[in-house]
């Protein structure tokens, strides 16, 4: 089965050439990149699998591969990188004035954070998979959430 994706692409290139995000991608050292394109499944799965979401537009903000659902505008973007700062980790991030961060350190304490805007993850360890699908799910949704409360 194939996951509805689209690719924003940030300048016109030739077919058979890549695009900028798989660029990036290719660009990251080989432990983190592994761990990086399985979380970029982690968050497709996640969102063929969540009611409401709807296809994901894969573009890139801030250089980083980033997850929007331009569509059904049913969440908030879900970026991805490595941490530039600390070899050999990487992070998913969140937009940082929404309370995501905050309600996944409520539900996953066990987990590294960096502000309200970020977890944390080592390449050396294993992904917390269900963690992350849930905190992923919940970020693709948040504004569903909101307009219910309305």
């Amino acid at each position: 089965m194939k996951t509805s994706i689209k690719k924003k692409v940030v300048s016109k290139k030739p077919v058979g050439h890549s695009s900028p995000v798989d660029g990036v991608f290719e660009s990251y050292p080989r432990p983190v990149k592994a761990k990086l394109l399985a979380l970029r499944r982690l968050i497709l799965d996640t969102a063929k699998a969540t009611q409401g979401v709807g296809p994901l537009e894969e573009a890139l903000k801030w250089g980083q591969p980033s997850y929007l659902t331009t569509e059904s505008k049913s969440g908030s973007t879900v970026r991805i990188d490595q941490v530039k700062a600390e070899a050999g980790q990487y992070a998913v991030y969140f937009h940082c004035q929404t309370n995501l961060v905050e309600t996944f350190r409520e539900l996953y304490p066990e987990l590294n954070y960096s502000g309200n805007r970020a977890i944390l993850l080592d390449a050396a360890d294993k992904l917390p998979e269900a963690a992350l699908r849930h905190c992923v799910g919940l970020a693709l949704t948040y504004h569903l959430g909101k307009r219910r409360m309305k």
